[in-house]
Formats: structure tokens, sequence, C-alpha cells
């Protein structure tokens, strides 16, 4: 090599050295949201402006004061960035004034380290994105027989009551969000000031009385996405389907019949199908981000709901701080200061422990339920054997008096053909190319639960458009030996078919199969001699078992950091139904294909539990409007079911596909919702923003600074424990030796109650109560003592309740979830 050509080879090295660098700098610097909190108070919370808070405590964030104080804020956040940053090195996405002092920003990891450096900031959290947590329960829950009679029915239940849902949007055309001049909404709302943000199939006539305000939240999805704008619409209409679902769930007007592919599945109506919906989407198609999500929050408390409903959020804990004081959460607190219920999936990552994604006690995590309410499929064989399986199916012609010719989809895959062999074209009906039409037209084809199902490619939506492409009578999609039984949801088939979720079952149809057909010697089949119908799978049986906790439903303990160090705070804190819930839907569904053109859906998740909750909640509040938001959660928590239908212990599904265990405080949190006690729970236990102050302040390893940077909250009164917070539970995740818990009730009804009190001691703890017996007048409170004594060393949480039986026929449960360590 001549020295030129070596001098021009070290050159092209340092050139390519070069470049690494720079890509690798420019992959580390790759710009992202985070959230920020600023020092100054935000404006609902500002000492200078308490002299026009109205009464109830809800500040007048509408007088000209406060827009000064706001406008200043936002000032303030515009020249930190300004003098801290490079210019265009960054892009402002919000500012946060009204509950929380802060912004949102997009920008690169070099930046917000200088962000960090400057005065005034007291927190700064990468944005972990947002996701959804993914009709009859109204007659389950006893509303329309107890709750609604009581609150004049279902034409004035919820009245007055305003319920904001953080979500995907709304579909405004539906009829669950009509309103009906036979029965004109009453109340003004002065408390609430919302707006009507027009869009995209959103037009401004959307906001009607029923939907009272609507607004969309987009800066943070237009920051780190490119937005499709055939989907993520930017309006507040609803591509997805899953935010109507919620809503319709919560506050849906009362008796929308029900209809799918032409079949009649009954009526649905929300919890409080008079409350008022006010919407904030912040979730898109393509994505959603937790800057829009708080962004949203911050708006619904300014314009003042009483209920805020929250089926979407993070999906994990923080990275670098406690899961209460991650920025979300923060956002929670300063709502339920503001006097907003707020209520919150527990996420959906059961059956496995410390898997709950609503971590504090001023927000209600949501865990999700069944109902009694099935839809059972069948299958028939030629020898008259019937098979059960799931889906909300049509019968094959004949309704199970004809039978169809029965075929494997591996034996009618055809010989030639330049498509791949493998599973999803060989035995999945994924590809009606692949098929043979002569042999599968107008036969009951098999189609096997394989590679693609197991890994996600798959989809029964293919199975269905292969049906129709090709002419199937109906199809089978049965489990797979190779990979086991599998979960199968009743989804609307548009042509027969049923899922065989269970290999016991999918083994008697092959056996079946296989000794009616005959085959050649190279194995090819030379005649089908099987045959099958589909039965009707869409009339539902009221005979199950219920409630039983879903598989799929997060359970605690409750964490306080990202490597799953238990705390002493009950998650989730209520059960609600969140298994097979039919409510609105919107048309375009842009994300889940099979429901393409429907109306209406039916869904499972704790996303589905939480409406319920919030819908009870105006209902409580309702009756009770000068409640705090912790009072309504009491009254729920106190009064709620521990058995089901049969009077058993509630149970739940575990890891074993199909199999069943004693439900715990960590599954169900107090227990099954019971609204028509809950409207007159007669104790109740109250906290508030000090208290929770006081609580943060008084966990392990938590420096008073901290709290006080993350809150603006002073730590003057920490609790000895923070299983002293007063909440309707209590919850030790490491108790040494002996430890007293206190707790104070408040008399809701309005007499005299004398209350005795009883203990079921969890193994390995003795308890005892102080006082064992009180009396109490309407409006008085009574302290209670509650000693815990360890007798044994045990290696898990054992758990027991207290009850305070009233003469007045009131009974107040207190679950007890206590680990013992060392006596």
């Amino acid at each position: 090599m001549t020295e030129e050509e070596t001098v021009l080879l070290a050159s092209w090295r340092l050139v390519l050295m070069l470049s690494i660098v720079i890509l690798t700098a420019c992959v580390a610097d790759e710009r992202e949201i985070y959230l920020v909190l600023m020092e100054g108070d935000p404006v609902a919370f500002h000492r200078g402006l308490i002299t026009t808070t109205e009464a109830g405590g809800k500040l007048d964030s509408h007088s000209e004061v406060s827009k000064a104080y706001a406008k200043k804020l936002v000032d303030s956040h515009d020249k930190i960035l300004k003098s801290t940053l490079e210019t265009g090195s960054y892009n402002k996405l919000y500012s946060f004034k009204h509950i929380v002092n802060g912004f949102a920003v997009h920008t690169s990891p070099s930046q917000v380290k200088k962000i960090k450096r400057a005065a005034g900031v007291k927190v700064v959290e990468r944005d972990r994105g947002a996701k959804m947590m993914t009709s009859y329960t109204p007659h389950f829950l006893g509303l329309p027989e107890d709750v609604w009679t009581q609150e004049g029915g279902e034409t004035n239940a919820g009245e007055g009551i305003v319920i904001g849902f953080v979500d995907t949007g709304i579909n405004p055309f539906h009829p669950s969000f009509a309103y009906d001049p036979v029965n004109p909404y009453v109340s003004n709302f002065s408390h609430f000031s919302g707006a009507c943000e027009e869009g995209p199939r959103f037009p401004e006539n959307s906001c009607n009385g029923k939907i009272i305000s609507a607004r969309f939240f987009s800066a943070g999805a237009q920051a780190v996405a490119t937005l499709n704008a055939s989907m993520d619409f930017l309006s507040p209409f609803d591509a997805v389907g899953h935010g109507s679902h919620v809503a319709s769930t919560a506050a849906g007007n009362c008796g929308v019949p029900v209809v799918v592919n032409g079949c009649y599945y009954g009526q649905a109506s929300g919890m409080a199908p008079s409350a008022r919906i006010a919407v904030y989407k912040a979730i898109y198609p393509s994505i959603g981000t937790l800057a829009d999500v708080v962004a949203a929050i911050d708006q619904a408390t300014l314009e003042g709901v009483d209920i805020l409903t929250l089926s979407v959020g993070p999906d994990e804990p923080p990275e670098d701080s406690i899961t209460f004081l991650s920025v979300f959460d923060i956002f929670m607190l300063s709502a339920n200061k503001a006097g907003v219920f707020v209520v919150q999936a527990a996420g959906n990552h059961g059956p496995s422990p410390y898997s709950v994604v609503s971590y504090s006690p001023w927000a209600v995590g949501v865990a999700a339920c069944s109902t009694d309410r099935i839809y059972p499929a069948s299958l028939i064989l030629g020898n008259g054997l019937k098979v059960g399986g799931v889906g909300l199916s049509g019968p094959t012609f004949g309704d199970g008096l004809y039978k169809y010719k029965l075929v494997l989809a591996k034996d009618a895959v055809k010989a030639y053909g330049s498509f791949p062999k493998t599973p999803p074209y060989t035995e999945e009906c994924q590809y009606p190319e692949a098929l043979d039409p002569l042999i599968v037209r107008g036969s009951v084809v098999i189609c096997n639960f394989s590679q693609g199902f197991y890994n996600g490619t798959s989809s029964v939506t293919a199975i269905i458009d292969t049906a129709r492409v090709v002419g199937f009578m109906g199809f089978l999609l049965v489990a797979n030996p190779a990979y086991g039984d599998f979960i199968a949801e009743p989804i609307p088939f548009p042509v027969p078919g049923i899922m065989i979720p269970r290999t016991s079952d999918s083994k008697i149809i092959s056996e079946y199969y296989e000794e009616n057909v005959r085959r050649d010697k190279r194995g090819e089949v030379t005649k089908y001699g099987g045959s099958a119908a589909i039965c009707d799978g869409r009339i539902a049986s009221y005979m199950g078992r219920a409630p039983i906790v879903n598989r799929f439903s997060s359970r605690g303990p409750d964490i306080i950091d990202r490597d799953r160090n238990p705390t002493d705070v009950l998650k989730p804190d209520v059960l609600a139904p969140g298994h097979q819930i039919w409510a609105a839907w919107s048309p375009i569904s842009v994300l889940e294909p099979i429901l393409f053109g429907n109306n209406f859906g039916m869904l499972s998740g704790t996303s589905m539990a939480t409406p319920h909750i919030a819908g009870v909640a105006a209902l409580i509040k309702q009756n009770n409007p000068s409640w705090m938001p912790s009072m309504i959660a009491s009254a729920m928590s106190t009064t709620a079911r521990k058995c089901d239908n049969n009077g058993d212990p509630i149970m739940a599904e575990g890891s074993d596909l199909y199999s069943l265990y004693t439900a715990t405080p960590f599954d169900i949190g107090a227990g099954l919702v019971n609204p028509s006690r809950a409207l007159d729970p007669g104790l109740v236990f109250s906290s508030g923003y000090e208290d929770y102050i006081n609580f943060l302040c008084s966990l392990p390893n938590t420096d008073p600074a901290t709290i006080k940077t993350a809150t603006g909250g002073s730590c003057n009164s920490p609790f000895s424990n923070p299983s002293d917070l007063n909440i309707p539970s209590i919850t030790i995740s490491a108790l040494s030796g002996s430890r007293l818990v206190r707790r104070r009730v408040k008399n809701v009804a309005n007499k005299t109650e004398t209350y005795l009190c009883a203990v079921q001691e969890p193994k390995g703890v003795r308890v005892e109560l102080n006082p064992s017996s009180f009396t109490v007048a309407p409006e008085g409170s009574q302290d209670l003592e509650i000693g815990l004594n360890v007798t044994q060393n045990i290696d898990d949480f054992d758990f027991g309740e207290i009850v305070l039986t009233g003469s007045l026929n009131h009974i107040v449960r207190i679950p007890l979830s206590i680990y013992p360590v060392s006596t």
C-alpha cells in the first residue's frame, strides 16, 4: 500500500468513526416528552386567591384575578425554558396551571439536564406514555330496584352530577348520549363551566345537554408520532370506541336497545343515567402520552367535574421515584384536593401479585369481575355429541337440526399455489387463497389455534373474512394440544362460528373427525364422513357463579417503587363488573376490526370496571353533595360484598387457566361494590389533603424535602406509621412485635346508633379493639384504637376483618391484610 493510500484509508476510518459517534449521539439525544413541576402554587390552591373560593371549596378559576395569575404562571414557564434551553431545541406542549404548576416539554435528554438544574424546578419526569386498560350490570348491582328508586327513578339517577372522562373521546351520535325531549334536563350546573370543541366528525351540536363539554388534547401525541388523519382525528370524536364504552357504562341513557348483527341483546343503561358527561380526549389510535392525559386532568378539574374517570394511564411504575410521587399520581392528588372523586383502573396484569398500577390512597383503584350472565355456545357433532364453546354467533342453517360436512382446514389446503406452507395458511384459516373452495364451501371448517394465534399475528377477524370469501357454512377455532388451552371471549360473529378453547374438547372433535374420514396411503382425504352444526350462541343464561375476579385483573399488594417493595395501602380498593360488558361503541372501530360497523361492543378489562364505580360514586354524590371524595370511597368500601351469589366467599381466577381460588383483599379490595348499601353506610372514614401529606411523610426512607418538592406540602405532623392514614382498611407489610393503629369514624346517618365491634384475626396476629362498643350521634365521630400483636411468624400476608355492627342495621367492614415478620 502506498503512503497516499495509507493516508486515504486513515482518513476514511476517521470519517467512519466520527459518523458513528455522531449517530450514537443523535440516538442518545433523541427528543422525548418530559413533565416538569415548578415551585409556586397553582391557581386552585393559591393563598392569595382564597377570597374567591365558592361554597363547597371550589375556586372561581374564571375570575379576572385567577386569569391574571394563570397568565403569570404561563409566562414563568416560557421564561425558564427560554433562559435555560437552546433556541430550537425544545417545544413546549402544555402549561399546567390549575391544580399543578408546571409544563410539558418535548426536548432531548441533554437539554433536560439543564432544566433539572434551573431555579424553581421541583420534579422532572420522562413521559411513560398512557394506555387504555381494556347492558346488564345495573340489574346485577341492584340499581333499578334499589338505588334508582331511592333517587326518583332512572330519569333522576345522577341528576346534577358531572362525570369527566379522560379517554379516547366519544361518539356523539350514539343513542346512549342522545337528548331525550320527553325527559328534559333540569340542572343548570352552575358549578361547571366547560366548552365544546369542534373538529372532524364532531360538529358544533355534539354537545347536546347530555354531553355538556368536549375537548381534545393532542400536543403530546403530535410531538412524538406522525398522526394518521384517517383515524387520529383532532377532535373529541372517538375513532376507537373505548371512550364511548366507558362513558356509557357510567352515565349512558337508560334503556337503549343493544342490537349487533341484527340480534337484540337487551337494553343498556349507565350506572347514573341522568348524570352529565364531560369528555377529555387524550388517547389516540396511534399513541397515547402522559402529557396529554395530565393536561386533560388539569382542564377537567378547572371546569368543575364532580367525578373523574381514568380508564387510561401509565401501565407501569415510575422509573426513578416512589409510586405515590409520580407526576401522574401528583395530578390525581391535586384533583382530589380540589374536591374531585378520582377513580382509576387497577390494571390488566393479573393474576400476578404486585401487579396493580393504581397505587395511591387518594384515587380509588378498581378490580374487575364477572357477572352471572353467560352466553353458552355449542357444537353438535354428527353422532349427537354436544361440545360447549364460546362465540356470540348465529346458528348454521337449521339451528342444529341439519348438519354439514366437517372439514379440517389442513385437509383442504390446495396442493398447488405459491403461498407459504406455514400454520396461518395451512391450518389457521387466515388466507382464503390457501383453501380449496370445492372442499370447504358449504362446510363447517375446523381451524386450529396454532403458531399465529400464539404469537398474536393471526386473528378471528381473518377467519371470518376467509369464511365469507370461500363460503364456509361455519367455522370452529379449536385449541391445539401443542399450545394448550386458550382464553376465549364471546365476540359477535357475523357468520356462524364457535371457539373451542379447551384441548380436552378439541380432542373429542378431533377423534370424531378422524373416525369418520377416509384417507389414502399418502394421508390425503378421500371421503369426509363427519358432520356438525353450530347452535345459536347469542342467548344469555343467568346461571353463572358470580362475581369471580377475572384472571387479567391486576392484584396487590400495593408497591412503593419499581422494585415491587410492598407498602401499607390496600390495592385494589374495590371490585366491580369488568367482564363481557355491553356498552356503546364507535362504528369506525379502528383498533378492533371485528367490531367495525357496530354501535355496541362487548369488552372486558379493568377499564370496563372503572366506570361502574364512577357511576355509583355519582349516585352517592347526588345523595350526599357535601361529602369529600374519601367519604364516597369509604361508603363503597365498608359496605362491599365479600360473598358471591351462592353465599360463598368470592373466588378469583388463577394462573392456571380455568382454576379458581378463594379471593383475598389483594384481589378484590374491600369486595364487590354494593350501591344500595353504599348510599347509607352508617359510618365513614374521612381523609383530606393534609392527611395524605402526613401519610407520605411517614413512609420509610422518605426525605421530607422530597415530599415538599413533589407536592408542596410540609411534613409538620407525620403519622407514626403509614398505616395510620384514616382509610377503611388496614394493611401492614411488615408487622414486627406490636403496633397500635388508629382510625376515626363519623356517623353520617340521621340517628344515634350503637355499634358492637368484632374481629376475624389474620393468622399469626392477635387483634384488640378499643372501644369494643360505642354509641355515636349524627355527625358525631368516634376514635378507634386497633392493637396488633404478632403471635406467630408466617412467610406471607394473611387476612381478616373488623366488623362494626350497628343497632340500626348498619354493618361496617374493615379488611385486614397483615404480614407478621417477627414477634
